[in-house]
């Protein structure tokens, strides 16, 4: 057993030998500062992957959401309540704007890096501010730090150790309101992250070492509460994961032997990346595990060797470092299933709390070799660390930019990541670049033929790109791989309905709906198709139910428009094509219906800047320009009308309309042989219009 250090009374508040002359505030300025600078890239970046997931939505953004986010498991994608209240409170502060989400888990992390420095101090451990200093500036950190959805990991790593500092003082005073102060902040932090349950463990360990042994009443027992306020969060957690997040299927089936390979060789990767942090990446290659392959033993084996080596020459802090490690990533080491391991069953973020054990006994090796050196040698290499540090981290938290900067550098040094690819194309596809998508989601199928989520975003970008008969065997082959798939049958049945094949689409499109009643874009679908099929009043209301669902909603804003005019309603459409706009500024198809049904109303002054945009919108657009004409002709405004005629038949020759009334508006002007040949070609084009022959 280790020998006791100090006495076995409860923790002493100890100045170690060599701390700081500087007073901690000063110091915890100073990594707040530094940490600042380092992830100042970060700052300026965007919403990645699934951030949408844990940004406040619409339907939680009021007070019955929040009531909602505490009291219903299934409202947000984790049963986190205590961060996404944290998250429905910075959106009512920020809104929309990442800034102030990228703020906050900057100053969450500086904090954290500030009470781990805190709590090293309170346990007299040689070098507590520098091991604070390296855990805020090492780049292993950045995946949790610029990565919004990972605010779960510095909000609950600060109440962490907020949760330790505050059970030190009821160790040392034996008094009951500090330990139900530290027992409320542990609750909050489960009620964060889980991977906090393993504090108690953490503590004893902690205890084991400064006292040389545990005693059941002194030290166990007040901790057994604790224990199991721990199971219990994470047995709901890893319900959670397995039945709603998705961490269940043939990619989960380990047996216990290839859960072992894993957990070996995850904790010897993980204290590779905190010894050598080069070639960091979102996402790492998926580990093939064979428990027939004798090298791959050798990974448990040599940590299991590294224990006992540390148990025989008695070095007590390093093996409480080391199991300090090992249990805070238990939850992350595959014995329980976590839906990362889909793709990778390894992480940087997994491993932002457990890091902290390594960092402050690699701080205190580096604080005792530099105890009798001169300024000069012995600060100068700990501040040229942390300076290297700082800029790996600055580097690393520039590829947060965006989740094309993130995505396309995770497939340089992960090329075989068939998520990456797919997510890649995702955003490309939503970014209106889907010719760019194909390739991606080409390549994310040959890595992962049963991949019904590639085969649905291929699907969406053939069918941006115009190609909707293509589509369509890739979202049956995604129906085949997934029964129970709404945005594959809803996809389908749109791509029907661009087909004309409304009879088909309306029973995948009612799939959709029973499989997801809340899927917004499957009620607009469906009330476009109704529109088509000929029933207004049923297309009109999915319309409204869509819009229900997703007030934000500029395509089901617009399709409303067109069936309020569709069915004689002009004056109702103008304010969905104006709202339609105000959500999508850009929407060339909504200013120019906006226009046309105001020049229908005989609001002809006010549709004009409408047209005018919605020309420089879609320059190449010739049914633009020639509705534009039609509408300054029916005012009698010709020589305005003739040019918008002009500039669509050149860009469109074949549009026998636009020929005939320019034919129309260059008699009203007297250039009647322009006329005439106008008038000749439209009765080319198109014999059989009644007006052709006049």
């Amino acid at each position: 057993m280790p020998q006791p250090i100090g006495t076995s009374s409860p923790l002493e508040s100890v100045r170690p030998s060599g701390a700081s002359p500087w007073p901690a505030r000063w110091i915890c300025a100073l990594i707040f500062c530094a940490t600042l600078l380092a992830y100042f890239p970060a700052l300026r970046g965007g919403f990645i992957w699934d951030d949408a997931a844990h940004i406040t939505r619409r339907d939680l953004q009021s007070l019955h959401g929040l009531e909602r986010i505490w009291f219903d498991v299934g409202a947000t994608q984790q049963y986190y309540p205590l961060l996404h209240s944290a998250f429905w409170l910075e959106h009512h502060l920020f809104g929309g704007s990442p800034l102030g989400y990228h703020l906050i888990n900057v100053l969450l992390h500086a904090a954290a890096a500030c009470l781990l420095g805190a709590a090293l101090r309170r346990l007299a451990v040689p070098g507590a501010w520098l091991a604070a200093l390296l855990f805020a500036l090492h780049p292993v950190c950045v995946e949790s730090v610029a990565w919004i959805a990972e605010q779960k990991n510095t909000l609950s790593t600060v109440l962490y150790f907020c949760a330790m500092l505050a059970y030190f003082r009821f160790d040392e005073k034996r008094r009951a309101g500090w330990y139900v102060l530290a027992t409320g902040i542990f609750l909050a932090a489960l009620l964060t992250k889980t991977v906090t349950a393993t504090l108690p463990a953490a503590l004893l360990v902690i205890f084991w070492w400064r006292r040389g042994g545990l005693r059941l009443r002194r030290d166990v027992a007040p901790l057994l509460p604790w224990f199991v306020l721990g199971a219990a969060a994470g047995g709901l957690t890893s319900w959670v994961e397995g039945t709603q997040v998705g961490a269940a299927g043939p990619d989960f089936a380990l047996t216990f032997a290839q859960r072992g390979l894993l957990a070996g060789r995850a904790v010897w990767f993980y204290l590779s990346r905190l010894f050598w942090p080069a070639d960091l990446t979102f996402i790492y290659p998926r580990w093939t595990l064979d428990a027939g392959a004798a090298w791959q033993w050798l990974f448990p084996a040599g940590a299991l060797i590294l224990v006992l080596a540390l148990w025989i020459r008695r070095r007590w802090a390093a093996l409480a470092a080391l199991l300090f490690f090992v249990g805070t990533l238990f939850p992350a080491l595959g014995f329980i299933n976590v839906y990362p391991f889909l793709f990778s069953f390894v992480a940087d973020h997994f491993q932002y709390l457990a890091c902290t054990g390594v960092l402050a006994l690699a701080a205190a090796g580096m604080a005792a070799m530099t105890a009798r050196a001169t300024l000069w040698s012995g600060r100068l290499p700990a501040g040229l660390l942390l300076t290297a540090l700082g800029i790996l981290t600055w580097r690393q938290a520039g590829m947060y930019r965006d989740v094309f900067t993130l995505y396309e550098a995770t497939l340089i040094k992960n090329p075989g990541c068939w998520m990456a690819h797919n997510n890649l194309a995702e955003a490309l596809t939503e970014a209106g670049r889907p010719g760019e998508a194909i390739p991606h989601l080409e390549k994310a199928l040959a890595l992962r033929p049963d991949y019904p989520e590639a085969e649905n975003n291929l699907a969406n970008a053939l069918t941006e790109t115009g190609r909707p008969h293509e589509a369509i065997p890739h979202l049956k082959k995604a129906l085949g791989l997934r029964t129970d798939y709404p945005e594959a049958e809803n996809n389908l049945g749109d791509d029907l309905s661009r087909l004309g094949r409304i009879k088909e689409a309306i029973p995948h499109l009612e799939r959709a709906l029973k499989l997801q009643p809340a899927l917004a874009e499957a009620h607009n679908n469906m009330g476009v198709a109704l529109m088509m099929s000929g029933r207004s009043a049923e297309g009109i209301a999915e319309l409204e139910k869509a819009l229900q669902l997703k007030p934000d909603y500029p395509v089901a804003r617009f399709n409303l428009g067109l069936a309020r005019a569709n069915t004689g309603h002009p004056h109702e459409a103008v304010p969905e094509f104006a709202e339609a706009v105000r959500l999508k500024p850009d929407y060339a198809a909504a200013e120019l219906n906006w226009a046309i049904n105001l020049a229908v109303t005989g609001k002809l002054p006010e549709a004009i800047p409408h047209f005018e945009r919605a020309i420089e919108l879609s320059p190449r657009d010739p049914t633009a320009r020639y509705v534009f004409g039609r509408a300054l002709a029916q005012a009698g405004r010709w020589e305005e009308a003739i040019p918008n005629y002009e500039q669509a038949v050149q860009l469109n020759p074949g549009f026998a309309d636009a020929h005939l009334h320019l034919s129309l508006a260059l008699r009203q002007v007297g250039r009647l042989q322009e006329a005439d040949a106008h008038r000749l070609e439209a009765a080319r084009l198109n014999p059989n219009h009644p007006s052709g022959n006049k």
